[in-house]
């Protein structure tokens, strides 16, 4: 009986409540969202400009430029379908966009093109998609086109025009 003892009692030791493991786990989410977007380059609200460059008085024919100088270079989320429109410009009349001369009132019309080739015409307010193949570097397709008459007074003309981008 003797025996039966040590081991009743180590039989007992070992049923004893002991301090047991605790592992506690659960699970949380993560999550994010992302927006399609465009942004500028820079932060700049200046696309560029259209020079038509130096041309004596009596000058007749078509001029052309593209947008050009310090363009802005926009960045859009990949895939985004980005479009463009633009404004009539501060001078306009009839429907057609023009330059006037700093001092007075003399005009001359031009128009603006989405190729350079000039066959697509960029309408006032219309909107018109802008392709791209990099994302990262997106430059604004616009071109120019003027008729110079060779009848206007010699000064400098201008037209500031607005550009409206959506995505």
């Amino acid at each position: 009986m003797r025996r039966a003892l040590p081991r009743l009692l180590a039989l007992s030791l070992c049923g004893a409540s002991a301090p047991l493991d605790a592992a506690l786990t659960s699970t949380f989410q993560v999550s994010a969202t992302v927006v399609a977007g465009c942004l500028v380059v820079g932060g700049a609200s200046n696309y560029g400009t259209l020079d038509f460059g130096t041309y004596p008085a009596l000058s007749t024919g078509n001029v052309t430029t593209a947008l050009g100088g310090t363009t802005v270079t926009l960045q859009c989320t990949p895939g985004v379908s980005l479009s463009m429109s633009v404004d009539a410009g501060q001078n306009s009349a009839s429907g057609t966009r023009n330059l006037k001369r700093s001092s007075g009132a003399s005009l001359v019309a031009y128009q603006l093109f989405r190729d350079a080739g000039f066959s697509q015409g960029l309408g006032i307010n219309q909107n018109v998609p802008v392709t791209y193949s990099n994302p990262a570097a997106i430059k604004l397709p616009v071109y120019a086109r003027a008729q110079l008459t060779g009848n206007v007074p010699a000064g400098s003309y201008t037209d500031v025009v607005q550009v409206v981008l959506t995505f």
